[in-house]
């Protein structure tokens, strides 16, 4: 997407590098002197971010400032704490990655050089991952003497299974890019440097679709596939009648059956 198109100017006060350009929110990690490992401040500014979209926003992209997506927890900040707080601290965490994964747009993540740690758990929050070839994967967390807590054990099992998910927080193993997009931590894999690009093209043709849809997608979708089947059906109904009824979706229609409308080719 052309610079020329963004309509709003590049915001970086705090942890975070926002840009609005057209329908597209780029949301970028900025502590490149600390791989961009998340502290609270960081993690609070997320928040803050997706819970404040601008209007016009149909699509939000986050990705890593300097060569690192993000090296996961900045361990420099974790102090001491007892089991009520550290429960609640983690707790903070699962807030802020749910207002990412059922944020009302949905949202990508350009990935390259370190997602480790929380940086990964960042990342399995987005619905769609975009990974240059010199990005690696990790948990740590076992050779830390931690656990995962921002959601990793329940996100990351969906996206790659137990098994791989123990493996790496037992053995320390690594994935390389090329290894993630095979086993699905990531969906696209491109060169190093055209992370972003790419997923600011795709984030230009996911603003093109009608927001119902992209709505339910983000919302529906999941909790479709962990419901009863009856249920998760019946939500399905629900959301396809509604989606049908939009405006946007009968003029979509129409423009097909007219042949206004590109048919979906190969490729």
């Amino acid at each position: 997407m052309p610079q020329a198109q963004a309509t709003a100017g590049l915001s970086a006060a705090g942890p975070l590098a926002t840009e609005v350009r057209g329908p597209v929110m780029t949301v970028g990690i900025n502590r490149p002197h600390k791989r961009n490992a998340l502290d609270d401040a960081t993690v609070l500014a997320l928040e803050d971010c997706f819970s404040a979209i601008p209007d016009g926003v149909r699509v939000a992209v986050i990705h890593g400032i300097g060569e690192h997506f993000s090296a996961g927890l900045d361990l420099s900040e974790l102090s001491e704490r007892n089991a009520a707080e550290g429960m609640m601290h983690s707790r903070m965490w699962h807030r802020v990655f749910d207002r990412i994964q059922f944020a009302p747009v949905p949202v990508v993540a350009a990935l390259k050089g370190a997602v480790i740690g929380g940086g990964l758990e960042l990342a399995s929050a987005c619905h769609i991952r975009v990974a240059e070839t010199g990005a690696f994967y990790a948990l740590p967390e076992g050779q830390r003497g931690i656990f995962v807590g921002g959601g990793g054990s329940m996100r990351l099992p969906r996206l790659i299974g137990v098994a791989r998910m123990a493996d790496m927080m037992l053995t320390g193993r690594t994935y390389t890019a090329a290894e993630g997009l095979a086993i699905g931590l990531s969906q696209y894999l491109v060169e190093a440097g055209d992370g972003l690009d790419k997923a600011l093209e795709l984030a230009a043709r996911i603003a093109g679709n009608a927001p119902m849809t992209n709505f339910a997608v983000v919302q529906a979708l999941p909790r479709i596939a962990e419901s009863d089947p009856q249920a998760g059906l019946l939500m399905e109904s629900l959301m396809a009648a509604i989606a049908q009824s939009d405006q946007e979706a009968k003029d979509r229609i129409q423009d097909f059956l007219a042949k206004r409308a590109a048919k979906v080719k190969p490729g």
